[in-house]
C-alpha cells in the first residue's frame, strides 16, 4: 500500500507525522513483532517509528527549501518494511512550506542612469528580489516610494515570475534634479507578511537617448541534453538606434532568482557578437530548463542598457539505465512453498523522464517464478509452480530492467535463492528382494550380507536407519536369529545356526529417514544356511552297546559270496556330507570276510575252514564330507555246524520304526529343498543376466 502524509517545515524534532498503525490497519502491539523498519530513500534520515505508538515521528527539523529549492513540490519518499508475512509500503511525505524566509535583493543598493531627455514611458529595469518560499509565501508584489517623476511597474515573465520596473511618468530637468532617492520594496504574500528593501539611486544623466533594444525581448530555446561542449544555443538580435559608440553594444549575463549564477556555469556569451554556446554537460536529470538573463549595453555616455530574457528547455534523451534494487530476499525457500509464495521485493528506478523512464522487469521463462507488480515501480517475486529440491537445488535468478526510450537501455541484476529440502522422498533398497548365504555353525555376529538404500533428499531427511521387522514366519523372532546395523545396513547372525533346524530364513528388513513425519520402505532377504558336515554316521543296525560287540554265527561250510548280515546307518547332515560308505578296519591278519562299500552288506570271501574259530570285525561307516566323520562297530563271527542261514534273520532288521520314518522323511525333505534352492539360484542369476 501507499500512504500519503504532509507536514510543515518548521515542525520541531519529535512531533507526530501520521498514525502508521492506524493506516495499515495493524494492530500497535504486533509492530515490534514484525520488526517495522523505515527505509529511506535518501541519504539522511529525517523521520523515525515510534514503534510503542506506532506513529511515524520527524527525527530532525525539515528544510524545504534544502530539501528541495525552488521545487513547487516537495515530497520525501519513504519505504517501510514488515515481516511475517513480509510486506512493503511506499510513504510519501509533502514537506509545506512556511513563511521563514523574507525577500531578499541581490544588492542592498541599486544604481540606475537616465538620460534627461527620456521621453515618459521610459523603463529602468530593477533586479528582482529572492524569496526562497514557494507558493503563497514567495514574492507577491513591489512597492515603490513616492516620487513626483517615477513609478512602478510590474510585469510577469513567462515562468511567473514578476519583474519590477521604473516607469518614468514626469519628463526629467537635470539641472533641477540630478539624482533621485527610492526605496524598492519586495512583499511576500505569506501570513505575516515580510518584507525586503533596498535603495534605489538614479542619476539622470544627458546624451545617449536610445538603449538597446532585443527581438524578441523574451524567447524560448530547446536544445538536447549531453550536447557536445562549445554547441551554439543562440545569437541574440539586439538593435540600437545611435549611431557610433551610442550604438555599440556589449553582452553580458544577468543573474535572476532562478538558481542565481549557475547557469554562467554552463553557458558562455560572446561579449561582441552575444552568442550563447555551451560551456559544460546538460542534464536534463538535474534541471530541465534554464533561464538566462542578458544585459545588452551601449558605449553611449551616459551608456544604456536592454534586458534580453532567454529560456533554455532540454530535451531529455535516454542517458539512464534503469536501477535495480533488491529491497528484501527470502532465501531458502521450502521446496513445498505454494503457488504465490513471495520471493523477494525488487524496486526500480530511472533518472529519466517519460517514456526513457518507464521500466519493465523481466525474467527468464523457464524458471518456476514470475514478477507481479506492486505499485509503481515496485514489484514483487512470486512462485509460479512447483519447486523440487532434487532436481534443482537453487536456482539463479537473473532480472532484467529495461526502459522504453529509443535506444533502449537495459540493466540486470542477478541472486542466487536456495531451495530448502522437505521430506518428500522416501528411501528405496537397490533391490526388493535380495539372496544371501551362511554356513551354519558360523560364530554369532558373522556378516551376512549388506543391503543398501538411497534418498534424493538431503541433510536428517537423508540420514538413514535400518531395523529388522518381525514377519511372524519362524516360530522363534527372527531377531534372535539377525541383527542389522542400523547405520550401515550390514545383517549378522546373533547365534549359530543349524542347517538341520532352519535351512532359509526371510529376513524383512525396514529403511527410515529421519525426516518429520519419517517415511520408509521395506525389503525382503532371504538367507539360505549351507549344510557343513557336524554330524556323524550313526549305524541303525546292528543296534549295541558303546563299547560292546555284535555276535553273529554263520554255519561252518558257508561258501564265498554268503551273506554274513548287513550294516545299516545314517547321517543327518545332507548331500554330500550324507553320502556313506562302508569299510573294514585293516587287521594283522586275512579275514576271510568283505564289506560292500555302498550297501553295507558283510558276505563270505573265501571258504571257511573247519577249525577256524571265530573272527572279530570293525566296520567303520564314514561320511563323504570335509573333514569326514565316521562311526564304528564290532561284530564278531562264529563259524557253527549246525548254524542254518536265515536271511531275514540272519540281519535281524528292526521294524520302521516312527522315528526311522521321520528319518526318512528328513532325507527327502532336503534333497526337495536342495533342488528348490537351486531352482530358485538359476532363476535370480538369469534375471539378472537379462
Amino acid at each position: 500500500a501507499q500512504l500519503r502524509y504532509s507536514v510543515p517545515e518548521d515542525r520541531e524534532p519529535g512531533s507526530s507525522v501520521g498514525d502508521l498503525a492506524k493506516d495499515l490497519g495493524v494492530e500497535v502491539q504486533s509492530l515490534a513483532a514484525r520488526n517495522l523498519r523505515l527505509v529511506s530513500e535518501g541519504g539522511q534520515r529525517h523521520f523515525q517509528v515510534d514503534l510503542v505508538a506506532g506513529v511515524l515521528l520527524l527525527n530532525s527539523r525539515l528544510d524545504r527549501e534544502a530539501l528541495c529549492g525552488q521545487s513547487p513540490t516537495c515530497s520525501l519518499h519513504l519505504q517501510l518494511v514488515m515481516e511475517n508475512p513480509l510486506q512493503l509500503h511506499r510513504v510519501e511525505v509533502d514537506v509545506l512550506d512556511v513563511n521563514d524566509n523574507a525577500p531578499q535583493f541581490p544588492k542592498p543598493e541599486v544604481v540606475l542612469e537616465i538620460t534627461e531627455v527620456a521621453n515618459p514611458g521610459t523603463r529602468l529595469p530593477l533586479e528582482v528580489a529572492e524569496d526562497p518560499d514557494m507558493g503563497s509565501n514567495s514574492i507577491s508584489t513591489y512597492e515603490l516610494s513616492p516620487s513626483e517623476h517615477f513609478a512602478l511597474s510590474i510585469n510577469v515573465r513567462g515562468d511567473g515570475v514578476k519583474m519590477p520596473e521604473i516607469v518614468l511618468e514626469k519628463a526629467l530637468d537635470r539641472e533641477k534634479v540630478a539624482v533621485h532617492h527610492l526605496t524598492l520594496t519586495a512583499l511576500d504574500g505569506g501570513n505575516p507578511v515580510k518584507s525586503g528593501t533596498a535603495k534605489v539611486t538614479i542619476h539622470v544623466l544627458d546624451a545617449n537617448d536610445n538603449p538597446p533594444v532585443c527581438d524578441p525581448p523574451i524567447s524560448k530555446v530547446h536544445l538536447e541534453e549531453n550536447v557536445p561542449v562549445g554547441t551554439l544555443v543562440t545569437k541574440l538580435n539586439v538593435t540600437d538606434l545611435d549611431e557610433g559608440p551610442n550604438g555599440d553594444v556589449e553582452y553580458s549575463f544577468k543573474t535572476s532568482n532562478n538558481a542565481p549564477g549557475k547557469f554562467t556555469k554552463l553557458f558562455s556569451l560572446d561579449p561582441r557578437t552575444g552568442e550563447i554556446r555551451t560551456k559544460g554537460p546538460l542534464d536534463y536529470e538535474e534541471s530541465s530548463a534554464y533561464e538566462i538573463a542578458v544585459r545588452a549595453r551601449d558605449k553611449g555616455s551616459p551608456a544604456m542598457e536592454g534586458h534580453c530574457h532567454l529560456r533554455v528547455e532540454l530535451i531529455d534523451i535516454n542517458d539512464n539505465s534503469p536501477e535495480i534494487v533488491l529491497t528484501s530476499l527470502s532465501s531458502p525457500v521450502q521446496e513445498d512453498a505454494t503457488p504465490g509464495t513471495v520471493i523477494a521485493l525488487i524496486g526500480v528506478k530511472d533518472s529519466d523522464s517519460g517514456d526513457n523512464g518507464q521500466v519493465h522487469l523481466q525474467i527468464a521463462k523457464d524458471l518456476p517464478f514470475k514478477l507481479v507488480s506492486s505499485f509503481k515501480e515496485h514489484f514483487s517475486l512470486v512462485t509460479n509452480g512447483p519447486l523440487d529440491r532434487e532436481k534443482a537445488s537453487g536456482y539463479n535468478i537473473t532480472v532484467r530492467a529495461v526502459d522504453s526510450g529509443s535506444p533502449q537501455r537495459a540493466t540486470q541484476k542477478t541472486f542466487y535463492l536456495r531451495i530448502a529440502d522437505v521430506n518428500d522422498n522416501a528411501p528405496n533398497f537397490s533391490s526388493p528382494f535380495d539372496t544371501a548365504h551362511v554356513q551354519e555353525n558360523s560364530l554369532p555376529g558373522t556378516s551376512v550380507f549388506s543391503v543398501s538404500a538411497s534418498d534424493p533428499d538431503e541433510g536428517s531427511n537423508a540420514k538413514l536407519s535400518y531395523s529388522i521387522l518381525h514377519n511372524g514366519m519362524q516360530d522363534v523372532p527372527i531377531s534372535t536369529y539377525f541383527r542389522i546395523d542400523q547405520d550401515n545396513g550390514t545383517i549378522y547372525t546373533v547365534r549359530a545356526l543349524d542347517y538341520e533346524q532352519d535351512k532359509v530364513f526371510q529376513v524383512p528388513v525396514e529403511v527410515k529417514d529421519a525426516g518429520s513425519p519419517a517415511l520408509s520402505s521395506t525389503a525382503v532377504v532371504h538367507v539360505f544356511v549351507l549344510d557343513e558336515n557336524d554330524n556323524a554316521p550313526t549305524i541303525v543296525y546292528p543296534s549295541v552297546p558303546k563299547g560292546s560287540a555284535f555276535h553273529q554265527t554263520i554255519p561252518t561250510l558257508a561258501e564265498p559270496g554268503y551273506l554274513v548280515t548287513k550294516i545299516v546307518a545314517v547321517d543327518a547332515d545332507s548331500g554330500h556330507n550324507a553320502w556313506l560308505s562302508y569299510q573294514l578296519q585293516e587287521t594283522a591278519e586275512a579275514l576271510p570276510f568283505q564289506v560292500e562299500r555302498r550297501s553295507g552288506e558283510i558276505r563270505v570271501a573265501q571258504a571257511l575252514r573247519e577249525s577256524e574259530d571265530s573272527h572279530r570285525l570293525v566296520v567303520e561307516v564314514r561320511d563323504n564330507g570335509t573333514p569326514s566323520l565316521s562311526a564304528s562297530v564290532v561284530i564278531v563271527i562264529s563259524p557253527e555246524e549246525n548254524s542254518v542261514q536265515d536271511f531275514a534273520k540272519s540281519l535281524d532288521l528292526p521294524k520302521s520304526s516312527p522315528k526311522d520314518t521321520n528319518l526318512t522323511l528328513y532325507l527327502i525333505i532336503s534333497l526337495v529343498s536342495i533342488s528348490l534352492v537351486s531352482c530358485v539360484m538359476f532363476a535370480v542369476v538369469a534375471a539378472r543376466c537379462l
